[in-house]
């Protein structure tokens, strides 16, 4: 698979990356394209909820589970139940089971109360007890129009009153406000959220344990651009986490789902992972062919 050397960066891709294709199709173009393992986006899939079906593609294909998203998108608030509570600790026993080192979070949403009350000290004793880093995402304000269609903005509006857009998470969408052990940096929410991504990765510290590696030209809607396509700085941060001594993961979490065949789709991670190789090792990665445009 053309792993990285010990000391150097672990490069995944997200199983989100190849949507609306499935959690097989992404360990399969990652073992393609030489990705270093995967993140593993939990979401309605039934694949994506299984610890054997998703150990059996990670043996299938050679590629190890690097990290697990929780299912904590808007989207995803049924899957495993809907106490967001369990879903963390269950994500973490999914993570801790497939051999991933980090499981990725989103701060509560303002409505999650008991959960947003309890998520800090949730967040340190799982950390405590389990042999797996918590590393909770900054993300952006959300438009109003995105949230009620998601039949979540009337609870906002009982206590904040309507707007154009709206802090959906409590207490806020930098998870810096509040202070963690770890923290994943996402580079198309700061392009969203109009955050500068070199100060929030300061602020981060040696906290920062992940990299969403995507870009974003701040629109309103989370965009998910290739890296180097966008407004942020991704080659610049790149490069900081090199000089501090980064040593967590970066993952490829980008959108294709304009992508009008399989191998554009892939032509689009091969171009993220390029980009990654070059400015978090110096090196391009060896050429490998891309599939072939066939299921």
């Amino acid at each position: 698979m053309g792993h990285l050397a010990r000391e150097d960066v672990q490069v995944g891709l997200s199983t989100a990356s190849v949507y609306p294709e499935n959690t097989q199709a992404a360990f399969r173009y990652a073992a393609e394209l030489g990705y270093d393992g995967v993140e593993l986006m939990v979401w309605a899939e039934p694949a994506s909820q299984d610890i054997a079906t998703v150990a059996a593609y990670s043996k299938r294909y050679g590629v190890p589970v690097l990290a697990v998203h929780a299912p904590c998108l808007l989207i995803s608030q049924r899957v495993w139940g809907a106490d967001p509570v369990a879903k963390l600790e269950r994500s973490v026993q999914t993570a801790e089971a497939l051999g991933a080192a980090t499981v990725v979070v989103h701060p509560p949403f303002r409505w999650q109360r008991r959960y947003a009350r309890g998520f800090a000290e949730q967040v340190a004793e799982l950390e405590e007890h389990h042999p797996v880093v918590v590393a909770v995402e900054n993300m952006f304000p959300m438009r109003a129009d995105t949230l009620f269609r998601e039949g979540a903005v009337r609870r906002l509006e009982r206590r904040s009153g309507p707007g154009p857009a709206v802090s959906a998470f409590s207490p806020s969408y930098d998870p810096t406000d509040t202070g963690f052990a770890h923290y994943t940096l996402d580079l198309s929410h700061t392009a969203t959220a109009g955050a500068d991504a070199l100060a929030l990765a300061e602020r981060m510290g040696s906290g920062l344990a992940h990299l969403h590696l995507a870009d974003g030209r701040g629109a309103a809607h989370d965009e998910h651009l290739v890296p180097g396509e966008g407004t942020q700085p991704c080659a610049e941060l790149c490069e900081y986490l090199v000089h501090t001594g980064f040593r967590g993961q970066a993952v490829a979490e980008i959108n294709t789902q304009n992508a009008r065949s399989i191998s554009a789709r892939s032509a689009m991670l091969a171009r993220t992972l390029e980009f990654a190789r070059t400015h978090l090792t110096g090196a391009a990665p060896d050429p490998r062919p891309t599939p072939a445009d066939v299921n």
